[in-house]
């Protein structure tokens, strides 16, 4: 009898979960960001959730949950039902560098995520002040190698990017350069062009208008190949440094134990909200690809990611100041 009732249980049940799936989604989808208003995974979002809406008619609503290097935000998304209305949008630091940086991680992305797609990908640009001696990356590294006192690279904090990308290319050269921690990237810039650091990696955004104006000089950008949007610039790997790759990237990821079939909804939605050309000028403007994937597409990517960072700040033994 107990038997009886728990197979007619599970029979009831198999087409109310068919018919919420089907009618997917009959409310606002919550698409936590998990960063201030007005930065670039912010800006990202909003696009994306804008997009949506134009081509699929749902209501995506952003919340910007900031914290803790974007661990609060993801963190209310791995803690949210798993019913498809709680969306959160990763990205490089939160989901592959902070596992290796913070002591106690309130979530394990492998685990407590299901993934959608990745989003976009941008390029570091490593530059140098106009003075500087180092035509090319090629006399950068040969300085890197040579010099009796380290190079010193400047970032914008500890754990960022711009700092694990230095700390990959000296890694790669096999000699020391000495990372040197700024309160935000526009001081940064200042001390470079001062020549009281030597070299940068830094978000486009940073250093575009630098470049423009001769400030800088643009010597390789750290994303496999050239970036569209700097094509005279080389990559770090063409230029013969096979292995330094660094890119920030977003990502889509929901609570775990979300239904397939929503996932798949989103992930088709997604990734025809970034075939659009709106989307791709935004983009273009922030000097990002769109990269839509599949869901095991992003989490192998992410697999390979954290695994190399978390290399990376090891080895380097690099703590939060």
């Amino acid at each position: 009898m107990k038997r009886r009732h728990l197979l007619l249980g599970a029979a009831l049940a198999v087409p109310a979960i068919a018919r919420a799936q089907g009618s997917y989604p009959d409310r606002a989808i919550r698409l936590v960001v998990p960063f201030p208003p007005g930065g670039g995974t912010d800006t990202i979002s909003r696009e994306v959730a804008g997009r949506m809406q134009a081509l699929s008619g749902w209501t995506v609503v952003p919340e910007n949950r900031p914290g803790a290097g974007g661990n609060i935000g993801l963190d209310a998304v791995a803690k949210a039902a798993p019913d498809g209305y709680t969306i959160g949008m990763g990205q490089a630091a939160n989901l592959a560098v902070n596992p290796a940086l913070y002591p106690n991680m309130p979530f394990q992305a492998m685990r407590d995520f299901a993934f959608v797609s990745l989003v976009a990908t941008q390029p570091l640009v490593l530059v140098v002040a106009k003075q500087a001696p180092w035509a090319d990356v090629q006399a950068l590294a040969a300085a890197v190698r040579t010099a009796r006192e380290p190079l010193t690279a400047g970032h914008p904090g500890n754990g960022t990017l711009g700092h694990l990308s230095g700390e990959l290319f000296g890694h790669r050269l096999g000699a020391e350069i000495m990372a040197v921690p700024y309160r935000g990237a526009g001081n940064v810039v200042t001390d470079l062009m001062a020549g009281r650091v030597d070299m940068y990696f830094g978000t486009p955004s940073t250093v575009r208008g630098l470049l423009d104006s001769g400030e800088l000089r643009a010597l390789a950008v750290t994303s496999r190949a050239r970036s569209p949007f700097l094509p005279d610039v080389p990559s770090l790997v063409e230029s013969g440094f096979e292995g330094v790759e660094a890119e920030n990237w977003t990502g889509i990821v929901a609570p775990a134990r979300t239904p397939p079939a929503i996932i798949a909804r989103w992930n088709a939605e997604l990734r025809r909200a970034l075939d659009t050309s709106e989307m791709r000028e935004k983009l273009a403007q922030d000097v990002s690809l769109p990269r839509g994937s599949t869901s095991e597409e992003f989490r192998a990517f992410l697999e390979a990611e954290t695994q190399k960072w978390g290399g990376i700040v090891r080895e380097a033994r690099i703590q939060l100041s």
